[in-house]
């Protein structure tokens, strides 16, 4: 089995149900941020970073990413009759997706700096890690509330608590997946049984990151890249 990723999932079949009116008709994914939809945005990282396979879930208003995505080179994994969780998604990809470890990424954020796909790739050491997040330092986040998902030590290693906000961008492992028995479930659960044995890793974004999860997150985006002005 290889142990450097060169798949990608592209989380987007949820509802989108935070953005209220603007995801009536279109998933969130299509959603508008700087004149390109933030697909288009998510696709960007995964060309610049080189990543020939390319996986996108689906499953509210399916038909509409698919419409835009007809002229890519991406393959679709459609859940059905229902939606699946990251974690459910993931399993029910990963026929598409090949052996190994796989890149995953959420199509509602947008990014500032560094690609955070080819730094998760630049450091991730598959003889220790079972998966790689990239972070965000709370003052490098913005549009985002809470206190936060994981603490990182000087090692790198991650665990759970109030202070970096995972980003959406990550290499993980997919093996530990067939063992648990939920068909709906998040990547989460994944992630626990990983953090008992000591093999999540983090690493801290060096730039700006700006959550598109509501309405009020596409002028904070655009205002951080400089739109219209870039």
């Amino acid at each position: 089995m290889r142990n450097h990723p060169q798949a990608v999932m592209l989380f987007a079949a949820g509802f989108g149900t935070r953005m209220g009116a603007l995801t009536a008709d279109r998933p969130k994914p299509m959603i508008p941020v700087a004149g390109r939809p933030l697909m288009d945005h998510a696709l960007d990282l995964v060309a610049d970073a080189g990543i020939a396979r390319k996986v996108v879930n689906l499953h509210y208003k399916a038909e509409v990413l698919m419409a835009h995505l007809a002229n890519e080179d991406v393959t679709f994994s459609h859940e059905a009759p229902d939606i699946l969780e990251t974690g459910g998604g993931l399993r029910h990809a990963l026929p598409l997706l090949g052996e190994g470890p796989v890149f995953t990424l959420n199509t509602d954020a947008i990014w500032n700096g560094p690609n955070p796909l080819e730094l998760a790739r630049d450091a991730w050491a598959p003889e220790q890690m079972d998966a790689l997040l990239v972070c965000i330092a709370p003052q490098s986040a913005i549009g985002h509330t809470g206190q936060g998902d994981f603490i990182r030590a000087d090692d790198g290693r991650l665990s759970r608590g109030p202070g970096l906000i995972f980003g959406g961008a990550q290499i993980i492992k997919t093996d530990g997946l067939s063992e648990i028995p939920d068909k709906v479930f998040s990547l989460n659960r994944l992630w626990d049984r990983m953090l008992t044995k000591g093999r999540v890793f983090g690493l801290i974004y060096p730039g700006q990151w700006c959550d598109v999860g509501r309405p009020e997150g596409i002028a904070l985006a655009e205002r951080m890249i400089g739109y219209p002005n870039v």
